[in-house]
């Protein structure tokens, strides 16, 4: 698990002749951190890193609120075709993006969206996983706590906000880990809606760069290295929910 990160980090400070020597040279010659410097005076790389932020960071946020608001009423509400609603969600994680992307990209187009923040945020902001594993925590969540609330004269959205929200934060850490890595690292969807240079995430960016510098892999190295202490932070921050949230999706109400 440790050996492609400890190639990175080597990788980014080599020469690009000594990246891929057989055997691999793990102390390079010279420590270059031209590197780290190189790529952002080719490209507006320090751009790329602001709208990857703004997007995951938008994606993240606006996920938890819609997939635990989802989750509360599919596991506190009972109305009339709430399972069948409920199943409908679930079959969506049977259908991979390949096989909605011309349609999606023709709504997305119809509203004007392309080459917007908009077209980034707006289709991944709420996903089946999300409301999924909101919906089974919330399951375990005694309904006395809400009913208490409401003979307090508490309105709906308020038991959800002071009530319900506290006591999720570990599967919602949980959650905002997937999401934010998830939106991080999408390729695909970014490459069919933005075509501006001023738009572009790291993953487009680190592909536009590798078609002008195909032989340099200390710059993508280094880039890729960048790329990944975002996801290292929020992993540190988060680690600590996450594993609250696995060990009480064991308990029984």
């Amino acid at each position: 698990m440790f050996f492609p990160v400890a190639w990175t980090v080597s990788a980014s400070l080599k020469p690009n002749a000594e990246v891929l020597l057989v055997p691999v040279r793990w102390i390079p010659s010279a420590v270059s951190w031209e590197n780290f410097v190189r790529p952002f005076i080719e490209k507006p790389f320090g751009r790329y890193f602001v709208n990857s932020i703004a997007v995951s960071g938008s994606v993240t946020a606006l996920g938890l609120f819609f997939c635990s608001l989802a989750g509360y009423g599919f596991a506190k509400f009972n109305f009339r075709g709430r399972n069948i609603l409920f199943l409908y969600v679930l079959s969506t994680l049977m259908v991979p993006l390949h096989v909605i992307m011309i349609s999606l990209f023709l709504v997305v187009r119809s509203f004007g969206w392309l080459n917007t923040y908009q077209s980034l945020i707006v289709p991944s902001m709420i996903s089946a996983f999300g409301i999924f594993l909101m919906r089974q925590f919330m399951l375990s969540i005694p309904s006395e706590y809400i009913d208490s609330a409401r003979i307090d004269g508490e309105h709906e959205f308020g038991i959800f906000l002071r009530i319900i929200v506290p006591m999720v934060t570990p599967p919602m850490a949980t959650l905002a880990i997937y999401t934010f890595m998830g939106s991080w690292d999408d390729f695909l969807w970014p490459l069919i809606v933005i075509s501006v240079d001023k738009l572009k995430t790291i993953p487009l960016g680190m592909a536009s760069f590798e078609s002008i510098y195909r032989s340099s892999y200390n710059y993508l190295m280094a880039i890729s290295l960048l790329a990944l202490l975002p996801m290292l932070v929020a992993f540190v921050f988060f680690q600590r929910k996450i594993i609250q949230s696995v060990v009480m999706s064991g308990l029984k109400q």
